[in-house]
């Protein structure tokens, strides 16, 4: 996590992780949730929460699920369906539950696909935001499998195309995991705007501004300057930039791989919304390739080891203590957070309060 999106240590709450998931899984199964996919769900979130992925964990996503299930946008027990599907292929529609659930049943038919054909592919329609797509697409590294997720949550129209002033596409984020022996994992997961959206809510919530790049003016033009969020939006939801900020600096790249996203999980899909950019529009799309099927695992991950250590032990730039490779950091802070418990904003716990107050749940987290 960008350090400018952390909880201040002086305030944050530790919280242990173990009450975190009991209370959260708790959530779900009040939402009318099946305890299998309650602890799933709880899962899903633990993982963003234990990597610092903190604008997919409980902090932003819990409450957002917990009053979609409530209000009746989300279906608890959703009868999710293959639609069509080939040896490696498959589409699902997901009748209205939420993606976080359903997209790991997705990645599980892709893997078995994959099992028998070397590739599987499954594209989602009907089904609600899939928390971090990390989590599904890392799924693949427990086969020795490369993954792949991609995911278009409804109602997310934040980015602006390069040169526009109309924001039509997503923040449509892209996973990619590929297993290693003793390095950790390559596990790559971004949105395709400068920042993912979840990051302004958290900014919004700690009083921070935003930075130069990251968001537009009401015209289009992008902003280089930064400012506090009022400055862009009355509403508190600016116009995003794609990956890149400005034509000169590659937005053109950002604003084209969101549309590829747009492509796979939705136009592949079937999904209705995608002919006309609906506001309501929503897909998820897993992938999963088996490393057997192109030769041995166990050089695979040993030719992993060699190239993201090497990458590690490279020479940092002046002022920088060390280089990165994606998913290193995730699991620095994982072993961090079990250790220490997982920091939680004083507003997230004063949520959970009176959450755990509603759903007559034991408190038990501060």
């Amino acid at each position: 996590m960008f350090d400018h999106f952390k909880v201040p240590e002086d305030i944050a709450v530790r919280v242990p992780l173990d009450r975190l998931r009991a209370a959260t899984e708790a959530v779900f199964l009040k939402c009318g949730v099946p305890a299998d996919d309650a602890a799933l769900g709880a899962d899903a979130l633990m993982f963003a929460d234990l990597a610092g992925i903190d604008t997919h964990g409980v902090s932003n996503k819990l409450r957002d699920y917990a009053a979609k299930f409530q209000s009746g946008v989300l279906n608890p027990t959703p009868n999710w369906t293959i639609v069509t599907e080939t040896a490696s292929t498959a589409v699902i529609d997901g009748d209205g539950g939420l993606g976080l659930l359903i997209a790991p049943k997705a990645m599980s038919i892709a893997m078995d696909k994959a099992d028998k054909v070397g590739s599987g592919m499954v594209s989602i329609r009907n089904a609600g935001h899939a928390g971090a797509a990390g989590y599904h697409a890392r799924l693949a590294l427990e086969r020795d499998m490369i993954g792949w997720c991609m995911t278009v949550s409804s109602a997310s129209k934040s980015m602006l195309p390069t040169y526009g002033a109309e924001p039509l596409l997503g923040t449509n984020p892209i996973a990619f995991a590929a297993p290693a022996d003793k390095e950790a994992a390559f596990l790559f997961d971004a949105a395709m705007t400068t920042i993912a959206g979840n990051k302004i809510g958290l900014a919004k919530r700690m009083g921070k501004p935003l930075q130069g790049g990251w968001v537009a003016h009401a015209d289009g033009t992008p902003d280089l300057e930064g400012g506090p969020i009022e400055k862009f939006s009355t509403e508190g939801k600016p116009n995003q930039l794609p990956l890149g900020s400005t034509r000169e600096l590659g937005s053109h790249k950002g604003y084209g791989m969101a549309m590829i996203v747009d492509i796979l999980c939705g136009q592949l899909s079937f999904a209705p919304g995608y002919s006309t950019l609906a506001d309501d529009r929503g897909g998820h799309f897993v992938a999963a390739w088996d490393v057997a099927a192109f030769g041995e695992p166990s050089e695979f991950k040993r030719n992993m080891d060699g190239m993201l250590g090497r990458l590690r032990t490279s020479k940092p730039m002046a002022g920088a203590e060390r280089v990165y490779y994606a998913g290193l950091i995730e699991v620095e802070t994982e072993q961090e957070r079990r250790e220490r418990g997982i920091p939680l904003h004083p507003e997230v716990v004063d949520w959970f309060r009176q959450a755990c107050d509603e759903f007559d749940i034991p408190f038990d987290l501060a």
